[in-house]
């Protein structure tokens, strides 16, 4: 009896750290998609318009740390359940 309470402990915590590392991942992932696409995004908007490249980099630089404090916030989340 014991045991068995033991082991479901154990596999649940296993489980957990599992999905913690998961999650991790899936938000690194994530964040370099979107900043590469806010990247290539705005390298494409100056290559068209070559005279708003100053509007257009404080903008991406913007939604990019934007991007990676979310990114930042979901690690920290999956930290607290490690």
């Amino acid at each position: 009896m014991l045991m068995s309470i033991l082991l479901q402990v154990a596999t649940g915590a296993g489980i957990a750290k599992l999905g913690a590392g998961i999650g991790v991942g899936l938000a690194a992932i994530a964040a370099g998609i979107g900043i590469g696409r806010i990247g290539g995004s705005a390298m494409d908007g100056i290559a068209r318009q070559p005279e708003s490249a100053s509007d257009l980099r404080i903008n991406m630089l913007i939604a990019a740390a934007l991007v990676e404090g979310v990114a930042l916030f979901a690690i920290v989340v999956c930290g607290f359940i490690l």
